[in-house]
This record gives structure tokens, sequence and C-alpha cells, in this order.
């Protein structure tokens, strides 16, 4: 207590106050000098008990802000009391537990991070490994019919390399908040326009059929790059639910509340034990024929909650598969 400097002047000063009010008393008289005497020994002690209480308290609070340093699982908690020191302790046990809360979300990302690394180690590791088979082949000079339906393989492998890394580039930069949406007035009639252009060809060779309602005036406020980007992710993964001749509708409504776009196709539908984990990440169904990195989705609900939007997916009791997208107005 006395290492402190305050302390020490206070001291200092409460003994020589003492000394002169002891004297003036013993100029006074002998019993007076007495009283001063046993008056200022009194308060002293009372200031020290009280001071060395308070240090007693002060020092819990450090030792306690020293476990917080070293990410122990004790948290010392004092009994209700009233004063200065009691609001600190309070403000101090609040800190600690937002730094615990916040120790324990790093934990969880330092896991997910471990995880996603592993789930993109063991995607890339697949392709690569039936590249370096299909080039091991080609080295035994295979007759060129061999030799050409390798490279076309050993090209879409690549492509689908490409496609996982720049998926897993576009999030990464999501997660960072380096990518800013734009606010842009869009004509949703521009954007399935624009979103289905890259399948056009694809469809018109599996013979699938794409219906459209929406009305020429509804517009949401976005960005539209990105949101297209949102939309394909969108129009691919119901082009692989659909077989040959099918059917995806894509459906606008529009009220003062929120803007609907619905992406509905005639396939199988989701197993209802995939529905919940559609939009995490890496997450490919329980169906071992599903095709796909589970990226996508992920990819896709990321950019339209970055940009106040919401995404539902679930089964139509009628059969296929529905997403459901909303822009309420407030936030477009």
């Amino acid at each position: 207590m006395f290492r402190n400097k305050e302390i020490r002047r206070i001291a200092i000063l409460y003994l020589i106050i003492v000394s002169v009010t002891t004297a003036a008393g013993f100029q006074i008289g002998t019993m007076a000098g007495v009283l001063e005497l046993l008056s200022a020994c009194l308060l002293g002690i009372i200031f020290y008990m009280f001071t060395g209480a308070r240090y007693q308290r002060i020092a819990k609070l450090s030792e306690q802000i020293d476990l917080v340093l070293h990410n122990s699982e004790h948290l010392y908690i004092s009994e209700a009391e009233e004063g200065e020191l009691a609001i600190l302790q309070s403000e101090i046990l609040k800190m600690t537990l937002r730094i615990r809360e916040q120790n324990d979300a790093l934990k969880k990302e330092k896991k997910h991070l471990a995880d996603s690394l592993a789930d993109i180690s063991h995607q890339l590791r697949t392709p690569l490994t039936s590249v370096n088979i299909i080039l091991s082949l080609l080295e035994k000079n295979a007759e060129k019919k061999e030799q050409k339906e390798m490279i076309r393989e050993a090209g879409e492998l690549f492509g689908q390399m490409d496609f996982l890394l720049t998926s897993l580039l576009k999030l990464s930069r999501l997660d960072a908040g380096i990518v800013v949406f734009k606010e842009d007035r869009i004509n949703i009639v521009s954007l399935v326009s624009a979103s289905l252009r890259p399948f056009l060809i694809s469809m018109e060779l599996h013979h699938i059929q794409i219906k459209t309602d929406i009305p020429k005036k509804i517009e949401i406020t976005g960005d539209f790059r990105w949101l297209s980007e949102a939309f394909q992710n969108i129009i691919k993964n119901s082009m692989e639910s659909v077989d040959d001749n099918g059917v995806i509708e894509i459906i606008c409504t529009d009220n003062p509340i929120f803007t609907e776009i619905t992406f509905h196709d005639d396939g199988a539908g989701f197993k209802e034990e995939d529905i919940p984990h559609l939009f995490e990440r890496f997450y490919r169904g329980k169906d071992e024929k599903a095709t796909g990195y589970g990226i996508g989705l992920a990819l896709c609900r990321t950019i339209i909650m970055g940009q106040g939007g919401t995404i539902l997916a679930k089964n139509d009791p009628q059969g296929g598969a529905v997403f459901t997208i909303r822009f309420s107005k407030h936030s477009c």
C-alpha cells in the first residue's frame, strides 16, 4: 500500500498535522494533548483499515484481470456492493465476460478455419489425383482417340479446380469485408436475363425449359454483378437437379413490404435432412452421387445477405425444389 506515492504523501501530511495539533493540544493542557493524540491515532487506524480493505479489493480485481489475460476459466464475482469501486468492478466483470465470449468465438473460428482448410485440401486433391492418373496414362502412348478423351477429361478437371479456387477467393473477400456492394437501381428482368445467359446453350442441349413471370418495372437496390453471381449459382443448382426436358420457373412478386424472387424446378427436390445445411460451406448432402463442392449456395447466401436480402430453400409439396429470395423495401 505504501508503495503508492499518493499514500506516502498523505501519510507524511497526516503526521505533520498530527504533530502540530498534538503540540497545540499540550500547550492548552495535558488532557487536551492526550485526547488529540488518541483521536489522531484512532483516525489513522480507521483510515489504514479502510484503505487496506480497498487495496485488497483492487488486488482481487487485478488478479481477475491477470487470470483473464492468461485465458483462465476462473471468474471472480464478489457480492453486490455500492460505491465507485463496485461500479469499476462491475465494468471489469462485463469486460471479462465480453473477452471470454470473444475468445470462445475465436476458438470456433479457428476450428472452422481448420475444418475448411481440410475440406479445401480434400476437394483439390481429388481432381489433382485424377489428372495425375490421366497424365501417366497419356505417357503410355495410348491411341489418339483415347488421348483426346483423356485430354478433354483433364481439361474438365482443371475447370473444376478453377471454379473451386475462384469461388473460395470470392468467399474470402466477402468474409474479410473487402467487397463493397454497390447500391444501384436494378431491374429484375435485366438481372434474371443476365444470370441466365451463361446457361442458355447448355439448357438448349438438355432441352431444359425456362418459364419466367416477372413484371417489367420491378426494381431493387443492389450490386448487379454480385447479385447476378448469386442467381447463377441458384440456376446452376436447379439445372443439376432436373433431368433432360426439365422445367425451371422464375417468378417475381412485389408488395409494399418486400420484393420476392422464387426459383422452382421440377426435379427430385431435397432430402429433408439436407435442407437445414444447404447453405453451409462444403456441405454436399447425404447423396453419394451429389456433384459440386458445396461452395455455390454458401456464396449465394453471403452475397444476398450482404445486400440486405434473405434466402430460403424448401421442397414444393407438388414436387421439386424452391429457392425464395426476398429484399425488404427498407433495405432496398
